[in-house]
């Protein structure tokens, strides 16, 4: 991924002396980053704060599941570019270049860690039919999510022990390029009436990430009647038409348009500069938040009365640059209010955030300068960074409980502490330190506590995902350790930035849910398909249960309803694709709904696939939507769209 521009000119100076930055990844060795220059030292300290679409894929070789030790297949064909970014942006996301080649040697993988591995159904993937459309800009350098770097990159804090309540010692300005890589990959995606079966005040979203769901070709079928285990009943007749469409904004340069939320009453979507409410069913506009600039990060939690928060830029930046994303805003989805406007400075300049979550009433802001938190209802600040303290909250998962990932330590011999925390004062509860060295982390679920990493750069895939970490919530102790092989296993995090940017994973009742990579289908010659397999998450075993997604489609995980899991189903190029629920006990699939094989549903599907966009799925109806706004295409005559619904009749 190339790196993010440089600030305006007319960025405001800062003062200290200059050092390379010390909180930046080493680039992948495919694709070598120029390194940035060096960044300004930490500006003046806080003051204390209050408590803490599309043709048929090319013919592959016959697929016989699983592979053969030693077997190989062509390496498939690289991936179609996204569009270059504007106002200080990086690319879209897309999802990431497989290695060629799909052998799979013989016996266990092996696992870096010293736990016995688990084998794994899935393959290497090839790239199934549906591909982002050809972009009006550039390439990306580099698969997958990026990394940090670039002009003006902050400097971290020093090695020192983490203090009491949330605070900081690096108060430093966050430049907005930095932040923003996390913000076109982790959609702030929720459906806030879940039927997740759950008591807790705050919906979960961790137990429902991004996914694909299977046609005809895929297990099972609607016959009526309500699934057990969940609220989403099985219709009659799973065929869906088109509710209502959304147009693409009309921009000049590439907008961040992430966040997307659906309650009873409405289905709300970020626009540019503002978050507009419809009609869940018919597509009326309901109402509309106006912004002084674009949204750059939201939530992808919310309370039970509805309530949200998103991080956006305080004015419209000029074309390529940035405002820095310094702003956030808690916001009534039923009203269609805004309920209060904060920033923290450090010194005399705002901080920038990479994240916003949502845990019970409490809104949770991260940084390199560390953390800050409100109520929601209130605005009253919670806490903020403090000049005292040595280490930092780079950001928090929300839901039913508040996590903090808390970095201390310079980089290379950084030390993760992954703490749960009071959302009210900022207590900590319980902590877990991660063996040094791994520089980031991403919040999967916060109840259960499941953490992803990368460990020692071993994924390979640039998915951010080498091993789960289940934790226990109550007493920080490591339950297990699950081994997750990118070359077997789908599934991304951006812990980079985004501590909170899982997309295709779920977690529930006492399991993890993982897609398996694409392989080669059963069915024709060039079919591809992939699986959702499920982890215990006090042993780390495969439970046995596994989904198959059909040939020619691709399954991934969306979230809980009850002990039911919903997945969506990308279809191949002659099929509709589907939404579905899969029995939380016997894995079998229903159908709950399947669009329509017309070439305008097939062109949104492929515009929106779950690698980079926003599914939601609710009440029988499913969402999609982009998350960024860009020019029109030149070439094709295709229509875009930045949001679109499907719903079933009865």
């Amino acid at each position: 991924m190339t790196q993010p521009p440089p600030p305006p000119p007319n960025q405001p100076p800062q003062q200290g002396g200059f050092g390379p930055p010390q909180d930046q990844p080493a680039p992948p060795p495919a694709a070598p980053a120029t390194p940035p220059p060096p960044a300004p030292a930490t500006p003046p300290s806080l003051q204390k704060g209050p408590e803490s679409q599309p043709q048929p894929p090319q013919p592959q070789p016959g697929y016989g599941y699983p592979q053969q030790p030693g077997e190989q297949t062509p390496p498939p064909p690289a991936p179609p570019q996204q569009p270059q970014p504007g106002y200080g942006y990086p690319q879209a996301p897309q999802p990431p270049q497989p290695p060629a080649g799909y052998g799979y040697p013989g016996g266990q993988p092996q696992n870096p860690y010293g736990a016995p591995a688990t084998p794994a159904y899935g393959q290497p993937p090839t790239p199934a039919y549906g591909q982002p459309p050809t972009p009006a800009y550039g390439q990306p350098t580099q698969p997958g999510y990026g990394y940090p770097g670039g002009p003006n990159m902050p400097m971290q804090p020093q090695p020192g022990q983490p203090g009491g309540g949330r605070n900081n010692t690096a108060l430093i300005i966050v430049v907005a390029a930095v932040a923003a890589i996390a913000l076109i990959i982790g959609g702030g995606v929720w459906y806030a009436k879940s039927s997740g079966g759950d008591d807790n005040k705050t919906h979960n979203t961790a137990s429902s990430s991004g996914g694909k769901s299977g046609g005809k070709n895929g297990t099972g079928g609607g016959s009526g009647g309500t699934s057990s285990g969940g609220k989403e009943k099985a219709p009659s007749d799973p065929s869906a038409k088109t509710l209502f469409q959304v147009d693409m904004p009309k921009v000049k340069d590439t907008v961040v348009t992430d966040g997307s939320w659906l309650t009873d009453k409405v289905y709300a979507k970020s626009g540019v500069a503002e978050i507009n409410g419809y009609d869940p069913a018919k597509g009326t506009k309901l109402w509309t938040i106006k912004l002084p600039g674009p949204v750059c990060a939201a939530s992808q939690h919310v309370t039970a009365d509805n309530k949200t928060a998103v991080a956006f830029q305080p004015k419209m930046p000029a074309a390529h640059s940035s405002a820095g994303c310094s702003k956030v805003a808690a916001i009534d989805l039923d009203n269609g209010t805004k309920l209060w406007t904060k920033s923290v400075n450090s010194g005399d300049y705002p901080i920038n955030f990479s994240n916003v979550t949502v845990s019970q009433h409490t809104v949770a802001v991260g940084s390199t300068s560390g953390g800050a938190a409100w109520n929601i209802d209130s605005g009253k600040q919670l806490w903020q960074p403090k000049p005292d303290d040595t280490c930092y909250d780079a950001g928090y998962g929300g839901g039913a409980k508040l996590v903090a990932v808390r970095k201390c330590g310079d980089y290379d011999s950084r030390q993760l502490h992954i703490q749960t925390i009071d959302p009210n004062s900022g207590k900590v509860i319980s902590e877990y330190k991660m063996t040094s060295g791994i520089e980031y982390a991403s919040v999967v679920s916060t109840d259960p506590l499941v953490v992803a990493a990368d460990v020692g750069d071993s994924a390979g895939d640039g998915s951010g995902i080498s091993d789960y970490f289940s934790i226990d919530n109550k007493t920080g102790k490591l339950l297990t350790r699950i081994s997750a092989p990118g070359k077997q296993y789908g599934g991304d995090c951006d812990g980079i930035t985004q501590v909170e940017g899982c997309k295709q994973i779920v977690v529930g009742n006492g399991k993890l849910y993982v897609p398996t990579e694409e392989h080669d289908g059963s069915g024709d010659s060039y079919s591809q398909t992939n699986e959702i397999i499920a982890f215990d998450l006090s042993t780390g075993k495969q439970t046995g249960q596994r989904a198959d997604a059909g040939d020619g489609y691709t399954i991934s995980p969306l979230r809980m309803d009850g002990t039911n899991l919903l997945a969506y189903k990308q279809p191949p190029y002659d099929k509709g694709a589907q939404a579905v629920s899969i029995d939380g006990g016997s894995f079998k699939e229903t159908t709950l709904l399947e669009t329509a094989a017309t070439e305008a549903v097939q062109h949104i599907e492929i515009s929106m696939q779950p690698d980079f966009a926003e599914i939601l799925f609710g009440n029988g109806r499913l969402y999609m939507s982009a998350v960024y706004a860009d020019k029109p295409d030149s070439v094709s005559k295709d229509k875009d769209y930045l949001a679109a619904a499907f719903g079933v009749d009865g």
